[in-house]
């Protein structure tokens, strides 16, 4: 047998193979990661300084050269920011502040997100009469000065004898959170088919009965991003923790505050800034940990909003 032989196949015909670009860094390019690297030194700078400081004993901080590194590196203003910084007339240290905020963000944030989840979820299903008004009257709420609400808030609170107290910081919260929890839960809810909420009511299926066995788990996005959003504001929250908490519950914001405007003696800068740092450490892990989630609940709650 013979096989038939395939004529070449004309050069003008054949695919052409782009050639390949160097990989060369074009004065555009040069121009944007210069200016994404001077503004990342812009912002790590202050850090920076804390870190260093914190870590240098006096006797070199007194020097003034505030960006050398330590030649006698220690540890040990961190252990008095913790345990012995004087606050006022305690000296305790901040971490007694600390296990406060912890009190008091862990219930805020539980009731602030599950009451804005369900008040998003009945806003965008169930749809009660004047729930435009209502949805209205949250949102303005949303936009209000905490100053405004001050003094109202503490005539309410001394009136059910829950000023200055553990569970009146904790309701101020929780009301305060309450309209952008409502916000980003109702938007989010308002993206999912309302085929889907009808299909279990023919099912059988009642507001509290949907609500946890169908909208609660797909709600894990939006429930991380709000988590996120309340933990850092309650966390770093200090006029309503001055004014409502009380002597006996004071945030770590406030604590921290009282340490580093302490006017007797002289300034411990490396305490004082051992004590910031610290104080800062839970926001800056909660973001660190949850920050891809937090960008996949905003990119979800976007594209459904």
């Amino acid at each position: 047998m013979s096989t038939a032989l395939q004529p070449p196949v004309p050069s003008a015909d054949r695919p052409r193979r782009r050639p390949r670009r160097g990989k060369r860094m074009s004065a555009a390019r040069l121009g944007v990661y210069g200016f994404l690297i001077i503004a990342a030194l812009f912002f790590l700078m202050p850090l920076y300084v804390m870190l260093v400081t914190s870590v240098k004993p006096m006797d070199e901080i007194r020097l003034g050269n505030l960006l050398a590194l330590p030649t006698h590196f220690t540890l040990q203003p961190w252990g008095d920011a913790w345990q012995s910084a004087c606050t006022g007339l305690d000296c305790n240290g901040i971490r007694v502040g600390f296990w406060n905020s912890v009190r008091i963000v862990v219930p805020s944030t539980v009731f602030s997100i599950a009451i804005g989840a369900i008040n998003g979820y009945a806003l965008s299903f169930w749809r009660p009469r004047g729930a435009g008004l209502l949805f209205g009257v949250l949102l303005l709420g949303a936009f209000i000065p905490y100053q405004v609400m001050i003094y109202p808030m503490v005539r309410v609170l001394a009136s059910v004898h829950l000023f200055s107290s553990l569970p009146g910081i904790v309701i101020i919260h929780t009301i305060f959170g309450m309209p952008v929890m409502t916000l980003l839960f109702r938007n989010y809810y308002a993206g999912i088919p309302l085929e889907l909420f009808k299909a279990a009511r023919i099912d059988g299926g009642g507001f509290w009965r949907i609500f946890f066995h169908l909208m609660l788990p797909m709600s894990v996005p939006i429930i991380v991003v709000a988590m996120i959003l309340q933990v850092t504001n309650i966390w770093n929250d200090y006029l309503l923790g001055l004014v409502f908490a009380g002597t006996k519950n004071l945030p770590m914001t406030v604590q921290l505050n009282n340490i580093i405007n302490t006017t007797t003696g002289e300034k411990i800068y490396n305490v004082n800034m051992a004590a910031t740092i610290l104080t800062s450490v839970v926001p800056l892990a909660v973001y660190f940990i949850s920050g891809r989630w937090f960008v996949r609940g905003i990119a979800s709650g976007a594209v459904k909003g």
